[in-house]
């Protein structure tokens, strides 16, 4: 009588079940938990949106700084020789009245009509080319508002002069006394735009930009620091 064979059983090592387990526990243990980090510090729909809104404000407000600068450097260039032919005709004493003479000695120039209406022509121009300015960020519009404010009070200190022309006597003393101040304002609150345009685009990385007006001695206008255009 034949005997009937017992079917072979493989056992596998008890070995590698036990190595086994421990892994596939930590890495189902770091799965859960780099989800669970990632889903409690992922940005909801809301920050995300914060923070692409200040990434554009910045591209833009750093486009804004430099057309501010350009802008800027053509007004300054086609101030000074409003601000020269002022000095000519209304040279500054003590930098507040009109001197009764030149630095050189001599009386001041007089100012034909058409030199005030050149002055009034570019001052004019100065003043439009501010107007409607696009909304930027705060410091930029404090740099901008200051810009045109002394283009501003320039344009009003050429009307000044212009009307001290029809005076005489005290009267006519008087207003150029004022024409003068008022020259000097304009001067000072460019400078505090200047300075303000000077930081902002420092902080926006297109370095140090000096567009400062010609500044009598004692004026207490600021005046540029020692650094480096654009560094």
């Amino acid at each position: 009588m034949s005997r009937r064979s017992e079917p072979t059983v493989t056992r596998q090592p008890a070995r590698s079940n036990r190595v086994l387990a421990p892994v596939a526990a930590f890495v189902l243990g770091a799965v859960v938990a780099g989800g669970v980090v990632f889903a409690a510090t992922r940005p909801d729909s809301t920050e995300q949106a914060v923070n692409r809104i200040r990434a554009e404000e910045a591209v833009r407000d750093k486009a804004q700084i430099k057309e501010l600068t350009q802008l800027a450097r053509t007004t300054r260039d086609k101030l000074v020789p409003v601000l020269e032919g002022l000095e000519r005709v209304m040279p500054v004493e003590d930098g507040a009245a009109p001197a009764s003479a030149s630095p050189e000695g001599g009386k001041p120039e007089k100012a034909t009509g058409a030199d005030i209406a050149n002055w009034r022509q570019a001052t004019a121009a100065a003043v439009q080319s501010f107007a409607d300015p696009p909304s930027g960020e705060t410091y930029t519009n404090l740099a901008r508002s200051g810009l045109a404010s002394g283009v501003r009070q320039l344009a009003t200190t050429v009307d000044s002069f212009a009307a001290a022309q029809a005076l005489s006597g005290p009267a006519r003393t008087n207003m150029l006394a004022l024409a003068a101040r008022q020259r000097m304002d304009a001067i000072f609150t460019w400078s505090v735009g200047a300075t303000a345009l000077d930081a902002v685009s420092v902080d926006a990385g297109s370095g140090h930009q000096h567009v400062y007006l010609p500044a009598a001695p004692g004026s207490g206008a600021l005046t540029a620091d020692d650094e480096e255009e654009g560094h």
